[in-house]
């Protein structure tokens, strides 16, 4: 028995402390053992016929190989999941997606979608869906700008294949109109956005026809959120959390003063501004790019 829980043991440490009922029985472990070791805290139950070895401690890597487990051979993760595990989006979503042939019932914090046919790569040590796969069921559930700047994510990895990806959005399957709205609008510099206030601003620059500004970059030593180099203009954009302190305050008004004296005008705006004053925004912002230099 000693070697068999050795066994156990070193599977699990390749797959963050979790492993199926299933793996257990391929390891030889029987029936009354595996409840035996679970009444005797040795297992540890996280998901129906999925138990954390020895211990029960979350991690991001853990919860993950769990989902999978549970979904059973050939899931994967997929969906907004698959996309942040792949590093195409920022935010873990609060949900774990997996996708598997099998029928298998969603669970709390867990969505599981039936599906046959879907190629697995692996990344990090997990299993996802391709990643053309991966856009196209985010373009079923997220906003159009979100499907575009993940867009510009995998173009700035270098893992962006349109031809694969304009197949894909052709299949008519959910989410392949809003992909093919996206790749008629694909804007590469929507990947070097660090926030969403950034990711609001620059469709807004669209919107009003001038040309995107490049986002993040060194002016005179100061690091601008956006700035036309050509137009000497410089736009600061001051997220809810941001700019709020004395000193963060006074660091602005020093670094706008930087700026000016190199030759740029600074406008700012704030949250409240892009998303509740939208008009008063695009009519303020064509004004500055505007005026002559």
């Amino acid at each position: 028995m000693r070697e068999r829980s050795a066994k156990v043991r070193t599977l699990a440490d390749r797959q963050w402390g979790r492993v199926s009922w299933a793996q257990l029985k391929a390891l030889g472990i029987d029936d009354k053992t595996i409840v035996r070791w679970a009444h005797g805290g040795y297992l540890h139950q996280v998901h129906p016929r999925v138990y954390g070895v020895g211990h029960c401690a979350p991690s991001v890597e853990a919860d993950l190989t769990a989902a999978v487990l549970y979904a059973g051979p050939g899931a994967m993760l997929s969906h907004a999941t698959a996309l942040w595990w792949l590093g195409m989006v920022d935010t873990h979503p609060p949900r774990i997606q997996v996708s598997t042939a099998r029928r298998c019932q969603s669970l709390r914090g867990v969505n599981v979608h039936g599906r046959r046919g879907c190629r697995r790569v692996w990344h990090k040590g997990l299993p996802t869906t391709d990643l053309e796969q991966a856009l196209l069921d985010y373009a079923s559930v997220a906003p159009l700008e979100r499907v575009r700047h993940a867009l510009a994510n995998a173009d700035y990895h270098q893992l962006l294949d349109l031809p694969a990806l304009r197949a894909v959005a052709g299949c008519g399957r959910p989410g392949s109109v809003k992909l093919q709205r996206a790749l008629k609008r694909h804007e590469p510099k929507l990947a070097h956005t660090r926030s969403p206030l950034e990711r609001l601003f620059l469709p807004l620059c669209e919107r009003v026809g001038i040309p995107l500004p490049d986002v993040n970059v060194y002016i005179g030593g100061v690091l601008v959120d956006a700035v036309w180099r050509d137009r000497k203009l410089v736009v600061e954009l001051d997220g809810r959390d941001n700019h709020s302190s004395w000193a963060q305050i006074q660091t602005d008004r020093r670094k706008e003063l930087r700026l000016r004296a190199a030759g740029y005008d600074v406008v700012r705006y704030g949250t409240q501004q892009l998303e509740e004053q939208t008009k008063e925004v695009e009519a303020d912002l064509l004004r500055a790019y505007h005026l002559p230099r």
